[in-house]
């Protein structure tokens, strides 16, 4: 598969939605993870990434404009020992959780689909890098309706043991805007991993459709030691000045 320019890719979609992008740098020395929150209505606009021990979590940007948070906080981000996850809803606790009990990631999703909220029908997309011996594999899975029938929910795994450098995935949950929203199908998209961290965040960024996104985080692992616990990091917040460690 031809590798496409990320920025490009999103660059023409009004509305991807939630996106998940996983590859590795250039020089082969590190694992890039970014996330990528959009909204349309005041309730998925009203929002913010912050850290935690683990991880990254959605919070209200204005607690008193909240009217449903059970679609829109959770955490989309957690680290277990040399396991990244990251998703776009609850289910990234649901595998969490699967892996502390010797889950694979469709073991531990087994239980999920796609979610309630019809008639768009949202995939839930997840996926994990794995960090061992100076280097790492990732999966990207997505659980979504069948042809946006909730009857029957469809469920993808892709398994990159050996990732190139220069190279990554792009998986999201819409293929654009509409009413309702049409679900991303086919493999994640072969993007080219090109640029350092905060090149990369502020391309990426600056991809997105500037009415509708939200929130961005941006992460690069140094494989070099093989534990992945050592990271920089870029979070940018469109409610709040952007934020580096």
């Amino acid at each position: 598969m031809e590798k496409s320019s990320l920025y490009e890719e999103l660059r023409g979609n009004r509305y991807p939605g939630r996106g998940i992008v996983l590859g590795r740098s250039e020089d082969g020395k590190k694992a890039m993870l970014a996330y990528f929150i959009m909204g349309r209505s005041e309730n998925s606009r009203n929002r913010i990434f912050s850290r935690t021990e683990d991880g990254i979590r959605t919070e209200a940007f204005d607690p008193a404009k909240l009217s449903d948070p059970s679609l829109i906080i959770y955490a989309p981000v957690r680290r277990l020992e040399n396991r990244l996850i990251v998703s776009n809803g609850d289910q990234t606790d649901t595998i969490y959780e699967g892996f502390r009990r010797g889950l694979s990631l469709s073991e531990a999703l087994g239980a999920r689909e796609f979610e309630p909220d019809a008639p768009n029908y949202t995939p839930r997309i997840s996926g994990v890098l794995r960090f061992a011996d100076g280097g790492f594999s990732y999966e990207l899975s997505i659980l979504k309706s069948d042809r946006m029938n909730p009857d029957q929910c469809l469920r993808f795994y892709f398994n990159y043991a050996t990732p190139l450098p220069g190279e990554g995935h792009l998986i999201h949950t819409y293929l654009g805007d509409g009413n309702p929203l049409q679900s991303f199908c086919g493999e994640p998209k072969c993007i080219a991993v090109s640029d350092e961290l905060d090149t990369f965040a502020a391309k990426l960024w600056d991809a997105l459709d500037s009415e509708n996104k939200i929130s961005l985080y941006v992460r690069e692992t140094d494989l070099t030691d093989g534990t992945g616990k050592n990271y920089r990091e870029v979070l940018i917040n469109r409610n709040e000045k952007k934020q580096e460690a």
